[in-house]
């Protein structure tokens, strides 16, 4: 897999998605720096792939989960290290939110205009009416750039930790809350 850390958004945008030339546009019109690797043959829906495009871009793709409560009428969205394991009872009582699963994929396109293996903050930009809450573990914090995609799971992009968490949750109306979760199980 030969992949290139190309910085800003693409040249030829012919074939792609408008979700994923809209990323670009907002990333741009914040100001925010970011680079993307192309993965059109690979989707990063596996851990090899995964590993090979962090390499590529020098960071870890963030694990984002998109969870919701029993009812289904309150939803998530989770970024965390790629590599800590997740439990929903040491999200579920720091949030307040009982009986955690993952959401259905037709809450993912309807209010985040994603499919399942692309889930990325960069999808809270779709949530005019802030139905998914953002939630994000400490350590994410911690790290110059996070990787995500634009909003498919055939390019990745990798962007300074503060344009995400200072310029664009803001600019999209997603307040963050910070979560604590632990890297082994402790029982």
């Amino acid at each position: 897999m030969d992949l290139k850390l190309i910085k800003g958004r693409p040249l030829n945008l012919d074939g792609r998605l408008p979700k994923e030339i809209k990323c670009y546009d907002l990333l741009d019109r914040l100001g925010a720096e970011y680079y993307h690797v192309d993965h059109i043959d690979t989707p990063a829906d596996t851990m090899q792939a995964c590993e090979a495009i962090d390499t590529a871009l020098g960071c870890k793709i963030c694990k984002n989960l998109f969870l919701c409560n029993r009812q289904k009428t309150d939803f998530y969205m989770l970024i965390m290290p790629a590599g800590k394991p997740f439990k929903t009872k040491d999200l579920s009582a720091q949030i307040n939110s009982a009986r955690l699963s993952f959401a259905e994929p037709e809450f993912m396109l309807q209010f985040l205009d994603i499919t399942p293996g692309s889930v990325s903050v960069l999808g809270l930009m779709n949530d005019k009416q802030n139905r998914v809450r953002l939630i994000v573990d400490e350590d994410i914090l911690t790290e110059q750039y996070i990787g995500c995609h634009p909003c498919i799971n055939t390019t990745s992009l990798k962007i300074k930790t503060a344009d995400i968490f200072d310029r664009f949750i803001n600019e999209v109306n997603h307040p963050k809350t910070i979560v604590s979760l632990p890297w082994c199980d402790v029982n």
